[in-house]
Protein backbone atom coordinates (compact mmCIF):
# COMPACT_ATOMS: atom_id res chain seq x y z
CA UNK A 1 0.00 0.00 0.00
CA UNK A 2 1.10 3.12 -0.91
CA UNK A 3 -1.44 5.34 -0.24
CA UNK A 4 -3.33 5.89 3.60
CA UNK A 5 -6.09 4.49 4.37
CA UNK A 6 -9.49 5.98 5.11
CA UNK A 7 -12.28 7.95 3.04
CA UNK A 8 -11.75 11.46 1.10
CA UNK A 9 -13.55 14.40 1.65
CA UNK A 10 -16.00 13.66 -1.13
CA UNK A 11 -16.77 10.42 -0.34
CA UNK A 12 -17.77 10.79 2.99
CA UNK A 13 -19.51 13.85 2.02
CA UNK A 14 -21.50 11.53 -0.72
CA UNK A 15 -22.25 9.01 1.95
CA UNK A 16 -23.48 11.39 4.44
CA UNK A 17 -25.81 12.74 1.73
CA UNK A 18 -27.15 9.34 1.12
CA UNK A 19 -28.10 8.55 4.56
CA UNK A 20 -29.68 12.05 5.14
CA UNK A 21 -31.82 11.08 1.49
CA UNK A 22 -32.34 7.74 3.07
CA UNK A 23 -33.12 8.68 6.82
CA UNK A 24 -35.70 11.52 5.37
CA UNK A 25 -37.85 8.64 3.90
CA UNK A 26 -37.48 6.71 6.68
CA UNK A 27 -38.74 8.77 9.62
CA UNK A 28 -42.19 9.68 8.43
CA UNK A 29 -42.82 5.93 7.69
CA UNK A 30 -41.96 5.23 11.07
CA UNK A 31 -43.67 7.86 12.74
CA UNK A 32 -46.64 6.39 10.55
CA UNK A 33 -45.69 2.99 12.00
CA UNK A 34 -45.54 3.78 15.70
CA UNK A 35 -48.85 6.14 15.41
CA UNK A 36 -50.81 2.61 13.78
CA UNK A 37 -48.99 0.41 16.42
CA UNK A 38 -50.45 2.77 19.31
CA UNK A 39 -53.94 3.32 17.70
CA UNK A 40 -54.19 -0.48 17.18
CA UNK A 41 -53.38 -1.00 21.12
CA UNK A 42 -56.53 1.35 22.13
CA UNK A 43 -58.97 -0.29 19.56
CA UNK A 44 -57.82 -3.47 20.88
CA UNK A 45 -57.83 -2.58 24.44
CA UNK A 46 -61.56 -1.22 23.87
CA UNK A 47 -62.59 -4.08 21.86
CA UNK A 48 -61.16 -6.61 25.17
CA UNK A 49 -63.09 -4.24 27.82
CA UNK A 50 -66.34 -4.63 25.40
CA UNK A 51 -65.81 -8.54 25.39
CA UNK A 52 -64.70 -7.99 29.35
CA UNK A 53 -67.94 -6.35 30.59
CA UNK A 54 -70.23 -8.84 28.37
CA UNK A 55 -69.21 -11.81 29.88
CA UNK A 56 -68.21 -10.69 32.94
CA UNK A 57 -72.24 -8.85 32.95
CA UNK A 58 -73.56 -12.98 32.22
CA UNK A 59 -71.00 -14.68 34.58
CA UNK A 60 -71.82 -11.95 37.36
CA UNK A 61 -75.95 -12.24 36.04
CA UNK A 62 -75.41 -8.89 36.75
CA UNK A 63 -75.10 -5.31 34.88
CA UNK A 64 -71.53 -4.91 34.23
CA UNK A 65 -70.84 -0.91 32.90
CA UNK A 66 -68.01 0.92 31.59
CA UNK A 67 -67.39 4.80 31.95
CA UNK A 68 -64.60 6.99 31.17
CA UNK A 69 -61.87 7.78 33.87
CA UNK A 70 -59.15 9.88 34.35
CA UNK A 71 -57.98 8.29 37.62
CA UNK A 72 -58.57 5.08 37.31
CA UNK A 73 -60.95 4.75 40.70
CA UNK A 74 -64.66 7.22 39.45
CA UNK A 75 -66.31 7.88 36.68
CA UNK A 76 -65.82 11.49 34.98
CA UNK A 77 -68.80 14.02 35.15
CA UNK A 78 -71.52 13.08 32.61
CA UNK A 79 -71.14 16.04 29.72
CA UNK A 80 -68.11 14.98 26.81
CA UNK A 81 -66.46 12.06 28.35
CA UNK A 82 -62.82 11.74 27.05
CA UNK A 83 -62.46 8.30 26.76
CA UNK A 84 -58.79 8.91 25.55
CA UNK A 85 -58.00 9.43 29.41
CA UNK A 86 -58.70 6.31 30.63
CA UNK A 87 -61.87 3.83 31.83
CA UNK A 88 -63.25 1.33 33.81
CA UNK A 89 -64.96 -2.08 33.92
CA UNK A 90 -67.27 -2.08 36.50
CA UNK A 91 -70.37 -4.02 38.65
CA UNK A 92 -72.98 -1.63 38.16
CA UNK A 93 -75.00 -2.71 41.58
CA UNK A 94 -77.37 -0.10 41.45
CA UNK A 95 -78.37 -0.28 37.62
CA UNK A 96 -78.26 3.62 37.31
CA UNK A 97 -77.76 5.43 34.03
CA UNK A 98 -75.84 6.77 32.98
CA UNK A 99 -74.02 4.64 35.16
CA UNK A 100 -71.58 5.88 37.51
CA UNK A 101 -69.13 3.76 39.90
CA UNK A 102 -70.84 4.22 43.64
CA UNK A 103 -68.90 3.30 46.91
CA UNK A 104 -68.82 -0.79 47.49
CA UNK A 105 -69.15 -1.22 43.66
CA UNK A 106 -66.36 -3.87 41.96
CA UNK A 107 -64.05 -2.31 39.65
CA UNK A 108 -62.96 -5.43 37.37
CA UNK A 109 -60.81 -4.07 35.07
CA UNK A 110 -59.00 -0.18 35.00
CA UNK A 111 -57.37 1.44 31.29
CA UNK A 112 -55.15 4.07 31.11
CA UNK A 113 -54.96 6.70 29.16
CA UNK A 114 -53.94 7.20 25.15
CA UNK A 115 -51.65 10.11 24.89
CA UNK A 116 -51.18 10.08 21.43
CA UNK A 117 -55.11 10.14 20.33
CA UNK A 118 -58.81 11.11 21.19
CA UNK A 119 -61.49 8.56 21.63
CA UNK A 120 -65.15 10.11 21.49
CA UNK A 121 -68.41 7.78 21.32
CA UNK A 122 -72.18 8.87 21.25
CA UNK A 123 -72.71 7.01 24.76
CA UNK A 124 -71.49 8.56 28.12
CA UNK A 125 -71.24 4.97 29.77
CA UNK A 126 -72.22 1.26 28.32
CA UNK A 127 -73.95 -1.19 30.61
CA UNK A 128 -74.17 -4.95 29.48
CA UNK A 129 -76.80 -7.06 31.15
CA UNK A 130 -76.50 -10.78 32.14
CA UNK A 131 -78.03 -11.72 29.05
CA UNK A 132 -75.58 -10.13 26.90
CA UNK A 133 -77.05 -7.02 26.11
CA UNK A 134 -75.63 -3.61 25.67
CA UNK A 135 -79.85 -2.05 25.14
CA UNK A 136 -78.07 0.88 22.45
CA UNK A 137 -76.33 0.90 19.62
CA UNK A 138 -72.71 3.02 19.87
CA UNK A 139 -69.93 4.45 18.59
CA UNK A 140 -66.52 5.13 19.32
CA UNK A 141 -63.78 6.92 17.26
CA UNK A 142 -60.24 6.70 17.59
CA UNK A 143 -58.58 9.84 15.98
CA UNK A 144 -54.85 10.35 15.66
CA UNK A 145 -52.83 13.64 14.84
CA UNK A 146 -53.58 11.96 11.12
CA UNK A 147 -56.74 12.72 11.39
CA UNK A 148 -59.73 11.03 9.45
CA UNK A 149 -57.68 9.33 7.24
CA UNK A 150 -56.24 6.87 10.14
CA UNK A 151 -59.32 6.81 12.08
CA UNK A 152 -60.83 3.59 13.15
CA UNK A 153 -64.12 3.12 14.57
CA UNK A 154 -65.63 0.47 17.18
CA UNK A 155 -69.50 0.00 16.56
CA UNK A 156 -70.96 -1.39 19.16
CA UNK A 157 -74.42 -3.45 18.29
CA UNK A 158 -77.27 -3.85 20.49
CA UNK A 159 -76.51 -7.34 21.27
CA UNK A 160 -73.42 -5.97 22.81
CA UNK A 161 -70.95 -7.40 20.32
CA UNK A 162 -68.03 -4.92 19.16
CA UNK A 163 -66.59 -4.40 15.60
CA UNK A 164 -64.36 -1.96 13.68
CA UNK A 165 -64.75 -0.19 10.84
CA UNK A 166 -62.84 2.27 8.85
CA UNK A 167 -65.57 4.36 7.25
CA UNK A 168 -69.25 5.25 8.31
CA UNK A 169 -71.94 3.55 7.79
CA UNK A 170 -72.52 5.74 4.38
CA UNK A 171 -69.46 5.73 3.14
CA UNK A 172 -67.57 8.54 4.50
CA UNK A 173 -64.46 9.19 6.57
CA UNK A 174 -65.05 9.07 10.26
CA UNK A 175 -65.29 12.05 12.02
CA UNK A 176 -62.37 13.66 13.94
CA UNK A 177 -63.13 16.75 14.62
Amino acid sequence: MDGQAGFSLTELLLAMALLGIVTGFAVPSLRALHLDAARTTQVNQFVQSIHLARSEAMKRNAVVSMCPSRAGRTCDAAGTPAWDMGWLVFENMDRDSPAVLDPGEPVVQAYGRWPEGQIRGNRATLSFRSYGQSGVTATYVFCDARGSVAARAVIISQAGRPRIATRTATGSALDCT
